[in-house]
């Protein structure tokens, strides 16, 4: 049975109740727009649901991506605990999530994704790490501290 939450919030994103994971008409994926917006009730639904954790966005990130784009801990917490690949690189730039949070600002997510065992050697395609990245001194210290 489908908590009404979630059925509402699959209705309002134009996506199908019978098959709750796959993208709608537009290309755009349920789990990421869920991580996106923040909402680990409909993340932790797709993910019994058996969505694929390996979608894209049309930049090339996936839901990790996106979940540290909201800064939202508990959609990340899920992604991670269900085998999500942590150190996924995105084709056109090479940046991880980890790269990504540490060039933005996004102070406990770096946190989060280093807790969970993220690389910080990974280099994206301009041969920049996180460290060369980072963008506030706390996560300059968090990464130099590796």
């Amino acid at each position: 049975m489908m908590p009404p939450e979630i059925w509402d919030w699959l209705q309002n994103n134009y996506f199908s109740v019978t098959q709750p994971t796959l993208k709608d008409t537009a290309g755009i994926y349920p789990m990421i727009l869920a991580c996106q917006q923040g909402r680990s009730d409909v993340v932790n639904f797709l993910i019994a649901q058996g969505a694929p954790l390996d979608d894209l966005d049309e930049y090339g990130n996936n839901a990790l991506w996106a979940a540290c784009y909201a800064q939202n801990s508990d959609c990340i917490a899920a992604l991670i605990d269900a085998a999500i690949d942590i150190d996924y690189q995105n084709p056109a730039s090479g940046a991880t999530a980890l790269i990504f949070a540490a060039s933005s600002g996004r102070e406990k997510v770096v946190g989060q994704l280093l807790a969970a065992g993220a690389d910080p050697s990974l280099k994206t395609h301009d041969d920049f790490t996180a460290l060369d990245l980072a963008s506030t001194r706390k996560i300059l210290k968090l990464l130099s501290q590796l």
